[in-house]
This record gives structure tokens, C-alpha cells and sequence, in this order.
């Protein structure tokens, strides 16, 4: 190695790695995708409200519980076989950074070996129907806990996306929003009533709308989801009790109990999900993506319950922020048409549920 990369692989051990992988003729797309999961593993070991262990380390100092740890965190909110792909990509850098002799170990030998026991790539999830989950919407009298969940629910938001909404991304039919907050919507909901706008510009660690923000959006285009009169109402309901906050950027979700007005966290909003779905026994410490709810579970109930009702798995790829850039394009310009007419016909209530499960 010359002086200068042996220098990068002691200071930024991840960017001598994807230097290597373009050296080695890997696809740009390939060193994107390694790259945005090992930052993300390097930020979660420096956050240490992230970091279960309330230690920061480098990410040439992490141990296998840490990397645990990590396995952990991105069960919370990636389906199994995405954990096992972005394990994957944490073991190999640490095994390359070991024959290279630039690191001692790898840590994440042991855990890749617990994760092929455990992890199912095709997991069979709790199945809660329509009924079930509008009771336990029902049960959450907490404005914002009921607000944040049923959001998840209505529109199979990522958490992380969750926790960057501001203010000027949701547009209601009486411009609450606007003459309450002084809040003007973004030019892509402007005109389109009773809307959600998900940008895909948040990035960890980055100023996003005047806020450094910490968590990332992982969509590759600017989505625009309906939103239907049961999600209105419980925004509006919301928004009356919204506390005040020091950000410019005013989050549509700022805490309203410990960190009063500050924005929530991924880590908030799990626990606020956990601690609700374990009173109804559908959460447990340890337990799998097969037996507990989580933020990402209701991403899959969104995905599985409006695919089977709406036989549009493009409109519901799109809504998800899935669907290829020709795709989102079609769909952005037809967005008042079928878009929202296949929403508004399709999706499911949770608030005034039929009496039959469905």
C-alpha cells in the first residue's frame, strides 16, 4: 500500500474498501450500495442513542456485539432478507480489512453464522386482518402515538421517512396547515388536497430544510401519497395538540413527552409501536419478524392488504417509494387520476371497521 492509502485505511477505513472495490472492478452500483449500508453501520456506532452499549467506538473497534447490535437495529425496520444482504455487506468489508491485514478480526464472522440459522428470507408474519388492526388503532388514545401508527398504517412509510416529515409535507383539505402553523406546502402538493409528500433528499447526518437530520429517506424519488378522511381526522386531532418547537424546520411529529417539541427518532417511534403491540401480545424481547409488530410490519400489512384489495402492484409500489424511476414518473403524472382513485377505493378503514374480520 503507498503511504497515502495506508493512511485511509487507519482514518476512513470504509472509503479505503469501496476504493479497493472500483480497483477490483466492482459496479458503481454495487460500491453505492456497500457504501450507504457501512455508513449507516459506522453511524450507529457513534450515535449513542442508537448504540445499546452507551459506548461509542469506531467501526475498526466494534465487537461482535456490537455488530449484533446493528443486526438488531435493522430488524426493526428491513424485512429479513434485506437484514441478511446488509449483514452480508458488514462482513465482507470486515473480512477483506482482515486479509489485508488492516484490521485483526472480523466481528461479524460468529453473527453471520447465527443469522443463516435465523434468518428466513420468506418469513410467515403474524397475519392480523383489517378488524383485528382496527381495534388496536382504536385502543391508542395518546394523540400522537395514535397518529404516528395509523400514518404508518395509511401509507407504508419507512420509519426513518416517518420521523422526517415537516410540516410543509402535508397538505389538508382546509389548509389547516397553512393558516394554523404559517407553514406554506411544498409546490408538489400545492392544489393536491388531502395529500403526503415523501422526499427522497433526508440524509443522516445532513441539513435537510434547515435541521440536521438523523435518519435517512431511502426512496430514489419524491413520492406523493393520498391522504384519506380517518388519516385527516387524526392529524387534525394531532395537529390541536401539536407542541410548539425550537426547529425552523417544524416537524409534523415533534415529541410531546420526554424531549418535549423535538423531533421523533426512529428509536422513539419503536418504542412507542413495541410498547402498544406488547399489550396486546403481539411483541415480545427476542421475539422474531415472524410473531412481532413493528414500524416495519405495518409497512408489510399496508403492502399485502392494498395489493390484495387494489390487483395494482404498480400503484402499490409506488405509494411504497419502490417503483422504478419510469414508473414513479407515469404514476406522479396521472397522480389525481389513478393514483388517488385507487387509494381512496381501496384502501382499508381502520377507524369505523366492518364487524367481520376481512
Amino acid at each position: 500500500m503507498s503511504e497515502m492509502t495506508e493512511q485511509t485505511a487507519v482514518e476512513d477505513p470504509v472509503a479505503y474498501f469501496l476504493e479497493d472495490m472500483e480497483l477490483h472492478g466492482k459496479t458503481r452500483r454495487t460500491r453505492r450500495y456497500h457504501r450507504n449500508v457501512l455508513r449507516r453501520f459506522e453511524s450507529f456506532l457513534l450515535d449513542s442513542d442508537q448504540n445499546p452499549f452507551e459506548d461509542v467506538v469506531s467501526i475498526q473497534d466494534a465487537t461482535r456485539r456490537h455488530c449484533m447490535a446493528f443486526v438488531h437495529d435493522l430488524r426493526e425496520d428491513c424485512a429479513p432478507g434485506t437484514v441478511a444482504t446488509y449483514a452480508s455487506y458488514v462482513h465482507r468489508f470486515y473480512d477483506y480489512m482482515t486479509r489485508v491485514e488492516a484490521f485483526d478480526g472480523n466481528p461479524m464472522s460468529l453473527v453471520m453464522e447465527e443469522l443463516d440459522e435465523s434468518v428466513n428470507r420468506d418469513p410467515v408474519r403474524r397475519d392480523l386482518g383489517v378488524v383485528q388492526m382496527g381495534r388496536f388503532v382504536r385502543s391508542i388514545g395518546h394523540p400522537l402515538d395514535r397518529a404516528l401508527i395509523l400514518t404508518m398504517l395509511k401509507t407504508g412509510i419507512r420509519v426513518g421517512e416517518l420521523c422526517n416529515l415537516d410540516l410543509r409535507d402535508l397538505r389538508l383539505s382546509d389548509d389547516l396547515v397553512s393558516h394554523e402553523f404559517d407553514v406554506s406546502p411544498r409546490p408538489a402538493i400545492d392544489g393536491r388536497e388531502q395529500s403526503l409528500f415523501i422526499s427522497p433528499d433526508p440524509e443522516r447526518g445532513a441539513a435537510h430544510n434547515g435541521e440536521e437530520r438523523v435518519a435517512s429517506n431511502k426512496r430514489e424519488r419524491s413520492t406523493v401519497v393520498p391522504v384519506d378522511d380517518e388519516l385527516a381526522l387524526t392529524l387534525r386531532r394531532w395537529l390541536a395538540v401539536r407542541p410548539d418547537t425550537r426547529s425552523d424546520a417544524e416537524p409534523l411529529f415533534p415529541r410531546s413527552a420526554s424531549s418535549w417539541g423535538e423531533r421523533v427518532t426512529t428509536k422513539s417511534v419503536r418504542h412507542v409501536v413495541t410498547d402498544h403491540a406488547s399489550d396486546w401480545g403481539w411483541h415480545r424481547a427476542g421475539g422474531g419478524s415472524d410473531e412481532n409488530v413493528t414500524p416495519h410490519y405495518f409497512r408489510h400489512f399496508f403492502t399485502t392488504h392494498l395489493r390484495d384489495r387494489t390487483g395494482d402492484r404498480g400503484v402499490v409500489e409506488y405509494l411504497r417509494g419502490d417503483a422504478a424511476g419510469d414508473v414513479v414518473d407515469t404514476y406522479t403524472h396521472n397522480w389525481g387520476d389513478q393514483v388517488r382513485r385507487v387509494y381512496e377505493t381501496n384502501v382499508y378503514r381502520l377507524l369505523d371497521c366492518p364487524v367481520a374480520d376481512s
